[in-house]
């Protein structure tokens, strides 16, 4: 049977820091207050104006391809995974496309909020196997600087820009995403959402004023609804594959807010050593928070693993995944180890 496995993964992090101690001057706020009640220290802000979403997602991509060894004229597929796209069109793939050198490759934009990645790997494994496709460049990318509003405190707390990418090939020996469970419901889509940019309010001085360009959330309503979807999924793929907590090496959450992290790896039987956790460093970078766990975990993960991964998004979009890790992770770099002892 052909399955899709992850064979390399690459990231891209800007180098600038907005720290709690920064937020406590252009908010009311303090880092006592943003830890307690989202894990978050600090959030890497892509500060350049000529530099976006696509940017970070060719970077990501770049370093995906080197560690696999694989020329960009070998990709078939490229999906990028994002909610802050450089513009409507192009999509941002076709951008990726062009600036990594892959002439076969065709592409498309993927939008499910933070769920944008396991909708993604969803995507590619289905393209994969199909056996029409080989090569499948998935990239969780968002800027989301761009559209928070630094004067609500609620919201400017939370994210931060960053991108991440795997690449998807075929596996014939039993490793790659083994089963998902997606979820949509948008019965409630105001409670996180941006109102303002599309065809139904389109930019205007009115849409710029009411600061509808920015994100909206309903925190409270939000983090009910996210708190039992979220831990309810994770347990149904758990359920449908007869997974037990000691079967999981690791489970990878979307990095949201600590506490519901907490409270999923209670319910699925998790110790915290096995929880990829590194939001105290990058906040909720939307669909790169899964791929840049992968990413800061690869050196200790192994052939065989059994990774559970969970997101909650707006839409509502949300779900998990059960995914057999097809290679050995090998050691770090000093420079990156001595940064992956900071995120354990």
């Amino acid at each position: 049977m052909i399955r899709a496995a992850i064979t390399s993964v690459g990231h891209f992090l800007p180098e600038e820091r907005l720290t709690n101690a920064d937020l406590e001057k252009l908010v009311d706020t303090s880092d006592e207050w943003i830890r307690a009640r989202t894990g978050i220290e600090e959030r890497r802000i892509l500060r350049d104006k000529d530099k976006a979403t696509t940017y970070m997602a060719i970077e990501a991509s770049k370093e995906a391809l080197e560690k696999r060894g694989m020329d960009a004229g070998e990709l078939d597929v490229i999906i990028v995974a994002t909610v802050t796209p450089d513009m409507f069109f192009p999509a941002n793939a076709c951008q990726v496309q062009a600036a990594l050198g892959a002439p076969k490759a065709w592409g498309f934009d993927l939008s499910a909020a933070c769920s944008g990645f396991l909708f993604g790997i969803n995507t590619a494994a289905c393209l994969i196997e199909s056996g029409r496709y080989r090569s499948v460049l998935l990239v969780g990318s968002d800027k989301m600087s761009s559209i928070t509003d630094y004067t609500d405190r609620n919201t400017c707390v939370l994210f931060g820009d960053a991108a991440a990418a795997v690449l998807l090939e075929p596996d014939t020996n039993g490793n790659g995403l083994i089963d998902s469970v997606l979820r949509t419901d948008g019965n409630n889509w105001e409670a996180l959402c941006m109102q303002g940019g599309g065809s139904l309010n389109p930019p205007t001085h009115e849409t710029v004023d009411r600061k509808m360009h920015y994100i909206h959330q309903d925190g409270r309503t939000v983090f009910r609804f996210a708190v039992s979807a979220f831990i309810n999924v994770a347990a149904e793929v758990m359920q449908r594959n007869g997974l037990h907590s000691e079967d999981i090496r690791y489970f990878a959450p979307h990095q949201a807010n600590q506490r519901i992290i907490d409270a999923a790896a209670r319910r699925m039987g998790i110790s915290s050593d096995r929880v990829m956790l590194n939001i105290s460093r990058y906040g909720n970078t939307t669909a790169a928070t899964i791929p840049l766990c992968l990413y800061d975990w690869e050196h200790e993960l192994r052939r065989g693993d059994n990774l559970v991964l969970a997101a909650f998004g707006g839409g509502y979009t949300w779900g998990a995944a059960y995914v057999r890790w097809a290679y050995d992770g090998v050691a770090r770099p000093p420079v990156a180890a001595k940064e992956a002892e900071a995120v354990a």
